[in-house]
């Protein structure tokens, strides 16, 4: 079996797939990142049966924690099966922060934190202002230190979906990118590098200074979102929170009680920008 390790924040990944091209694809793209000796989680891109290592190649997600419902994907799927993989192992078995479902970005030692449903585009506003002056920390899990509150960077790759591909390729360099699968279950994908910077300093928290809640095909307007809805809407966005028990609810409500929300509507990058700004500049 191929094997990867690769650490992403304070998380460390053995990866094995019975095909070296999966492994290829991960080791290219997080060239930027340490390699562990000691890991926390192993993830196994495995073949659903023998026959279907060779013909119509099919890739069953497995490791340390899995989903036994999950459905194998294709083949040509397999570097989107290794991040959906490494994710289940934060999702299912991280205790040493409360999880949010999240993206953030830092600056001048605060974050903005982003959190809302999927096409809420909080992946591609992460990404947009990390290769603007600020620190991408990170778009699938924001992790808050349980005594500090401090978020600690998980900077895994960028998770572009359809629209968002064109808008960041114009942006950023070509070889920061992986390679476009068309037609995934979550519609077209393509993985971004995160800049350098953001790999570098995964070691450096941040004090949470913002919370967004970003609503994407809207006309422009920002509304103030209420400590009780705020607190309903992450326990419904983190992973552990009843995991942890006493010491996920004492983070998160010392979360909602030190960090302002907003919820922003709007149509464009353009105008998320400017929102994301003004509300940055008034609230910071």
């Amino acid at each position: 079996m191929h094997e990867f390790r690769v650490q992403v924040g304070p998380a460390r990944f053995r990866i094995g797939s019975v095909w070296e091209g999966p492994i290829r694809a991960l080791a290219e793209l997080y060239r930027d990142y340490p390699t562990p000796t000691i890991t926390d989680y192993t993830v196994r891109l495995e073949s659903v049966s023998f026959l279907r290592r060779y013909i119509r190649p099919s890739v069953a997600i497995n490791g340390d924690f899995m989903l036994p419902d999950a459905a194998p994907l294709p083949l040509a799927f397999a570097l989107l099966a290794g991040e959906m993989a490494m994710n289940v192992q934060m999702a299912l078995g991280w205790r040493r922060h409360l999880l949010l479902h999240a993206s953030a970005v830092e600056k001048d030692g605060k974050a903005l934190i982003m959190t809302g449903e999927s096409g809420s585009g909080k992946s591609t506003l992460s990404a947009m202002l990390g290769h603007m002056g600020w620190r991408f920390m990170g778009d699938e899990f924001v992790l808050l230190d349980l005594v500090t509150g401090e978020a600690m960077p998980f900077p895994r790759l960028i998770s572009l979906k359809n629209e968002a591909i064109d808008e960041m390729q114009t942006q950023v360099a070509a070889d920061r990118f992986g390679p476009l699968m068309r037609g995934t279950p979550k519609g077209d994908i393509r993985h971004l590098v995160p800049p350098r910077d953001a790999v570098q300093s995964m070691g450096v928290p941040a004090r949470p200074a913002l919370l967004l809640f970003p609503s994407f095909g809207f006309d422009a307007a920002v509304r103030p979102v209420a400590p009780s809805e705020v607190f309903a809407r992450l326990t419904q966005a983190s992973t552990n929170y009843v995991a942890l028990g006493e010491s996920g609810f004492r983070a998160l409500t010392g979360f909602v009680k030190a960090v302002p929300a907003r919820a922003i509507d709007y149509r464009n990058g353009d105008e998320a920008l400017m929102l994301v700004n003004q509300l940055w500049d008034a609230l910071t």
